[in-house]
């Protein structure tokens, strides 16, 4: 393991995964990244709690561990020994396990490491890994799986499962526009600076119309949506369906489900998919 003494900047680490990009392979690394005794800034989770509509409370919100640990995983993706390509790297689920609510003020010890190494009908999908602990005892654990289109997992790999089941959900009745510029400030934030995100220009060369937003802001602002109704203890599972082009107009559909709630967030006017996800008492 490598503990880090501070997080690593993710310009630099997007800009050297593009230069190494091509001629990659392989089995995943069995590398695993780690920082101790990381405090958040307060100032920091107000501007994420402003750009996601999350109110503040004496509690971070349910996804901002995942910012703690994401220029971790960035490194182990951007390293030349990862097996796949980090441009292009499509995120497709996450799951969070939040066994407890974090304090503001409390030490973190963070770590992360890719693992799950799969095959998809489109490609290959890993998981990026987070664990978090206070007091040494874990308080928040995260799992991103991303879908590598095109390339092959190794001979016997597992069948990547990307799929989050919902039951009947209505139409919806909670709307937002979601603004063209929705991808720059949730990148300001997070520090997720991934150009498909940023620009119609940039996004173009992935192959995208339009800019799309962040998978982590979709689901960060569904369950803000959901503010004073999430269990102390909560599982939350979703998949990214199709992408959110900026700007556009959504609609968040829920209904009571496992004790807890199945979730979507969809186009208004087509009712196609972006998100489906499940919230579950933990």
């Amino acid at each position: 393991m490598t503990v880090l003494d501070a997080a690593p900047s993710m310009a630099p680490l997007f800009a050297r995964a593009a230069l190494t990009a091509r001629g990659r392979g392989g089995s995943l690394p069995d590398t695993r990244l780690a920082r101790r005794g990381v405090t958040v800034d307060l100032a920091e989770v107000a501007a994420y709690a402003r750009v996601c509509r999350f109110p503040l409370g004496n509690a971070l919100p349910v996804t901002f561990p995942h910012l703690l640990g994401f220029p971790l995983q960035v490194a182990l993706m951007a390293d030349r020994a990862f097996p796949l390509a980090l441009p292009g790297l499509v995120h497709v689920r996450n799951r969070i396990d939040a066994l407890r609510p974090i304090g503001p003020g409390e030490a973190l010890d963070l770590e992360v490491w890719a693992e799950r190494f799969a095959a998809h009908p489109r490609g290959a999908t890993v998981d990026l890994c987070a664990s978090v602990s206070a007091g040494g005892a874990e308080v928040w654990r995260g799992r991103s799986t991303y879908l590598a289109r095109g390339a092959r997992a190794p001979e016997g790999a597992p069948a990547s499962d990307v799929e989050v089941a919902v039951g009947d959900l209505p139409s919806g009745t909670i709307r937002w526009r979601v603004p063209g510029d929705a991808g720059r400030r949730y990148a300001r934030v997070s520090g997720d600076v991934n150009p498909v995100h940023l620009s119609a220009v940039t996004a173009r060369a992935f192959g995208f119309p339009r800019a799309i937003a962040h998978g982590m802001w979709v689901e960060a602002r569904a369950l803000a949506a959901l503010s004073g109704r999430l269990p102390d203890a909560v599982t939350v599972d979703v998949g990214f369906r199709r992408p959110l082009l900026l700007p556009s107009t959504v609609v968040l559909a829920t209904a009571p489900a496992g004790g807890g709630r199945d979730l979507a967030v969809r186009a208004s006017t087509t009712g196609v998919d972006h998100l489906l996800g499940t919230v579950r008492p933990l």
